[in-house]
Parts: C-alpha cells; structure tokens; sequence
C-alpha cells in the first residue's frame, strides 16, 4: 500500500479534510466543476479551499463532510459559529466608515498652506465624488468579505465612455488566475478572470467558458505615433516628458466546452475557436489596445502572504477544526436535551393497557397529568442525562473561548467576555490588545492595495480626459479607516480643549483628532473654517463698536478669540466617560 501523499502549501491547514487530501485532484469528486479541462492543475488547490469555506459560510460543511464518507455529518447542527466570526473580523476591520484621504489635503486650510495642498484637496474632492458615484464603500464591503473569509479578493476598474468615469466591480477570487513570468515580480504582466457559463436551452446556448485577460505588452507598430513622430511610443499624462513602448491590452471571448480537448487550460485556450465578444459601439475585444501602462486588477490578499507566496490567510485559517467540534458538540447536546426534557423511563411491575384490537400491551406515553399504576412490588425509574447535558454545554464555552483566543478576535472582541469580568477600561485595553495588532496586520497589508487602487482611478480619468482632470503626476491617495473600537470622546475632547488651549496644537489638527475620535464633522476643513469665523465674530461682538484697533495681535490668535471658548462649550456639552 502506497504512502498517503503530505503537502505543505498556502492552504495545508485544510488537509484534515478528505476534500483536500487528494493530491492529485483535490475536490474534484465534491465538486465536479473542478474536473473541468480547462481549470489549471496547479490552481486546484486554491480553487477547492475556496469552495471549502464556502460551505462553511453557509452551514453546509455538514453536507461537504457527508461526500467524504462520513454519513453521520449530515445529522450535524450548524448554527452559524463560522459566518458570525468572518462577520465580526470583517466589522472590526472596516470600522464606523472609510473615506478617501489625499497626502497633504489636511494642510490646505492653514494660515501658511504647504506647497501643492490646494491641489491636494482638489484631487481629494473629485476622487471622493467618483467614491459616492460608484458605491465605493458597499464594493469595499464586497471585497473586503471575501477577503476575510476566502483569504483573497479581486476588484476590476474600468473606464465607462458613457459615464465618463472609471467603474470599479468586485470579482469571486476563484476566477482569478494571475500568470507570473518571474516570482520576484511585484505585479503579473497578464491576468485571466474565467469563469465557465452554464447551458441555457431556452436560449439555444451550449455550456462555454468566457475569459478576460489583461495583457502588458509592446504597443503595436501600426499604433499612433506621438509628439516626435516614432512609431510604437506614446506619451501617457501622468508622466509628461517620458515615452512608453508598453500598453495593455484587453481580450474577451468565450469557447464552447465542447470544442475543448484534454490539455487545453486556460493558458491554452485556442484561440481559433474563440468567440470574441464585442463593445457597444461595435469594437471586436480582441487584444484592444486599453491606451494604458497598467493592468487594472487589484488583488487585495487578507495577510501578508509568506515568502514565495501570494495568496493571503483567512481568519479561520488555524481555527476551521472548531466550528466542526461545535456542531458536533451542538449536535450531542441536542440529543441530550431531549432525553432530558422528556426522560427515558423504565418501569417495573406496571399494568399495561392492552390494545383491544390487537390484544397487545401499548406503549405508554410520558406527558404530563400522566397516571400509570403500579404493583405491590412496582417501581419507575427515571434516566437523567441532565449532568451530560450541563458538561456539553460547559464543553461549548470552552470551544468558543478556544476560537477567541486563537483566531485573536478575543472573548471581548467576540461580546462573550462577561463586563463584570473587567476591573477597568485599561483592562479591557489589554484584552483587546491581540484584536488591535490583528486589525493592524490586515490594515497593513491593505494599505498599498488602496493606494494603487485610487492610482489607477486618477490616471484613468486622465487617460479618458474626464473633467477637471488635467496631465500631470499622479498624487498620492489612500483609504483611511475609522477606529475600530470604541473611543471615549468625551476624554479626547477633554484632551483636544487642553492642548489647543495651551498651544501645542493647531486647530486643523485639533478638529482632526475629533474626527478621529468619531465626531459627526463631514468636512476638518470647513470645520475649522465655521470655528473662525465663529471667534471673529465673537470676538467683534466683545469689542464693540468704538474699540480700536490695538489688540490687532490679540484677535489674528484664535485661542484668544473665542474658538478655544467654542472648543470648551462643546466640552460643557459632551460627559467626560461618554463613549461612541
């Protein structure tokens, strides 16, 4: 008998599951879209996990277990313990909201604004109204699901003629299949997003698979010629001066699945056979030239992946064994409640009805009001199974707590951490100290992808020639978070009216730190714009109408006309414990 094959890979955690102890074709059995031709051999791995926690996602890892041989999984409860911890990393990741932050905006409003600042807020003020156009926080709340739940996301943006604005739409992971020429690359050259189309009968159309691909390539010699007459080199805007001979290119077709033979993958595809699909104004989408430098997919992986990797780790990831001991300790107490609630009962010495068409005794039922008569030498004896029934559920607390601890959301990130179990808010500080660091690491990881998100929607309105956008280098733009704990504003108001009172901070950074702390300010700068004019016309009011203009010192400082006073009255206002 042959040795059973040991893989080490970005998903060996899943190995514990017959699904994905295949070496050869991991899941094809569970999943048969799977054995597809066409689906990479080297991508099986991932694409089966995906599929995995899917299952678990919707309470079917019982039916997932059931394929594998285990016939008593599908007797198992499933209450949901897996989707409601994705569900708790993913708000403690997103926070209260996400807005769209320029480098520099923040400095625009000072008295001695920094160089470039109004161009800042411009630029900061168009990309947050393509956000509120194109739903960008509902597509990041799609992304970033999946992404805490499969380890990965994909999103796609495109230039719309008719909208005249980049769209951003958000892709299942699985169809995403990235071809690396070199691992030390940062970003592929070419990306296929494939999936396969079922058969509609009704249409007339046979099953296919339909592929996107994105391509960085050499501009074509029977392109346009740029501004010094060469052939094959454009001028983007966003780097005036420099000629590029790269663009990328864009095909979209469909083959029919019957007209695939063994060993066409998606790499392979003939590309004789191919449908391609068409644009509204009539352009063929076969390798169209997209007049840009960049590919327009961004992969935002959920951890930091390791080295030589480039998927990233879900939040189950060392945990998925734990929701399976949960329902099946679920599913044991079940039994056990009922054996408790309506008790297995023996008696002894009892007269039995007889049933008079049969002649035989019936079987007694246990309810209430119930009066069963018994011999001189009768008894009853009853089973409890109560004591059982109290340690499945002690057993449960300890599986919870297991999760908590070693998926690092924690029993007070979880809400199953008892309040009267916290001394102080110091203390619930360091409880929540693994949450923070976790939220942190999966902050981090996001923080180029955004970033590189938001740069290819400047550029792309540039390339468009959207209105307002100009030629000229791209500025740096990122998504910023709310905290995501609660924050004592009250404290941070108290500190905010001490340290603008004394000096040592600026009333832009002032009205920041408020807005951090989550205060309903929409705009920091037309805040602090409102609070001076607010102490000018205070402070106008306190001179009054023959007053002189020798105080002309006193009044050019805020903190002494009147906008630390307003700063304070809103202290008056605000509890100092009050929290969000």
């Amino acid at each position: 008998m042959g040795l059973r094959q040991l893989v080490i890979d970005a998903w060996s955690w899943l190995n514990y599951k017959p699904v994905m102890a295949e070496a050869g074709r991991p899941g094809s059995r569970a999943f048969p879209e799977l054995a597809k031709t066409w689906v990479p051999p080297q991508e099986l791995r991932r694409l089966a996990a995906y599929k995995v926690l899917a299952s678990y996602d919707n309470n079917q890892a019982g039916q997932l277990a059931a394929t594998g041989g285990d016939a008593g999984a599908l007797e198992r409860r499933e209450l949901g313990d897996a989707a409601n911890l994705v569900d708790t990393a993913l708000g403690y990741l997103l926070g209260s909201e996400q807005k769209v932050a320029v480098e520099g905006a923040e400095h625009a409003d000072e008295e001695t604004p920094t160089p470039g600042a109004a161009e800042a807020v411009a630029v900061q003020d168009r990309l947050r109204k393509w956000a509120d156009k194109e739903l960008l926080t509902f597509r990041v709340q799609q992304a970033e699901r999946a992404a805490v739940l499969l380890g990965d996301s994909v999103m796609v943006l495109a230039w719309n003629p008719e909208k005249q604005r980049p769209t951003l739409r958000v892709y299942d992971p699985g169809f995403f299949f990235p071809q690396w020429d070199d691992e030390d690359d940062d970003f592929p050259r070419k990306v296929h997003l494939a999936w396969e189309l079922p058969a509609d009968d009704d249409a007339g159309l046979k099953a296919r698979v339909r592929r996107v691909t994105y391509e960085l390539g050499p501009i074509s010699e029977g392109g346009e010629e740029d501004g010094d007459g060469s052939a094959g080199a454009r001028t983007y805007p966003w780097e005036p001066g420099r000629t590029s001979n790269v663009t990328c290119y864009l095909t979209d077709a469909e083959w029919l699945l019957e007209d695939l033979k063994s060993g066409e993958t998606l790499d392979r595809l003939p590309m004789g056979k191919a449908a391609f699909r068409v644009r509204v104004d009539g352009t063929e989408l076969n390798r169209l030239d997209l007049m840009i430098d960049f590919v327009l997919v961004v992969h935002v992986a959920n951890t930091i992946p390791d080295g030589g990797e480039h998927w990233g780790r879900l939040v189950l990831a060392r945990v998925l064994q734990a929701p399976d001991e949960l329902a099946a300790t679920d599913s044991d107490s079940s039994a056990a409640s009922a054996t408790t609630g309506t008790p297995i009962i023996g008696l002894a010495g009892a007269r039995l009805p007889v049933d008079r068409a049969t002649g035989r005794p019936q079987e007694l039922e246990v309810r209430a009001g119930a009066v069963w008569q018994l011999g001189e030498t009768g008894r009853m004896d009853a089973l409890d199974t109560s004591p059982q029934l109290a340690e499945l559920r002690a057993r449960v607390d300890h599986l919870l707590e297991r999760i908590a601890a070693n998926s690092r959301v924690t029993a007070a990130g979880l809400g199953t951490l008892d309040a009267t179990e916290v001394p102080s808010g110091y203390a619930l500080k360091l409880a929540l100290g693994p949450l923070d660091a976790l939220i942190g690491m999966m902050r981090l990881v996001r923080e180029h992808k955004y970033r590189l998100m938001f740069k290819m929607v400047q550029r792309l309105d540039q390339a468009g020639r959207a209105e307002g956008w100009t030629a000229g280098e791209t500025l740096p733009a990122r998504l910023a978070w709310a905290p995501h704990t609660p924050t004592d504003r009250g404290a941070v108001l108290e500190e905010v009216v001490k340290a603008y009172g004394a000096g040592v901070l600026s009333l832009e950074t002032a009205v920041m730190m408020l807005v951090e702390a989550g205060y309903p300010i929409k705009d920091a700068s037309q805040e602090v714009e409102r609070i001076r004019v607010k102490a000018e016309q205070e402070a106008a009011a306190r001179r009054g109408p023959g007053e002189g203009d020798d105080d002309q010192e006193e009044r050019d400082d805020p903190r002494s006309t009147g906008a630390s006073a307003t700063v304070e009255k809103a202290s008056a206002r605000e509890p100092v414990s009050a929290g969000r």
